[in-house]
């Protein structure tokens, strides 16, 4: 292990669902001087590897974050992009079984939630209310 990519590694783990520009800023804190291209090379090394996960919901940069091997989800709002993990999701909503595996061997189901957070539907009822 090199010494930036336990920096990344470290930056991700306390910083999960960051983005790369984020990676960057708390990696320098610690090495001083390094390349953006340095980072995005040791995040795809970490990635690949299994220990990072990478996630981009829609409309969004890509985020990096170090919870990886349990095939949890993730709520996002719709107003401040804030990310939060969501475990196994429960129910009959959403069906996490294909209904056509088109001979895939399917071993991951991704769902994301979208909402609004609670900070934000807190300013949009007072924003109603005004």
């Amino acid at each position: 292990m090199t010494r930036p990519r336990v920096a990344v590694l470290a930056a991700v783990h306390d910083h999960p669902h960051a983005d790369t520009e984020s990676v960057i800023g708390v990696v320098r804190q610690t090495l001083g001087d390094v390349s953006h291209q340095a980072v995005y090379d040791v995040l795809r090394a970490l990635t690949l590897a299994g220990l990072l996960r990478r996630i981009q919901p829609h409309g969004s940069v890509a985020r990096y974050e170090a919870r990886v091997g349990d095939n949890h989800h993730h709520v996002v709002c719709r107003s401040c992009g804030v990310i939060a993990d969501v475990d196994c999701a429960v129910g009959d909503a959403p069906c996490l079984t294909a209904s056509e595996d088109h001979g895939f061997t399917i071993d991951e189901a991704e769902v994301i939630y979208w909402g609004l957070c609670p900070g934000c539907s807190t300013a949009l009822r007072t924003e109603r209310t005004l």
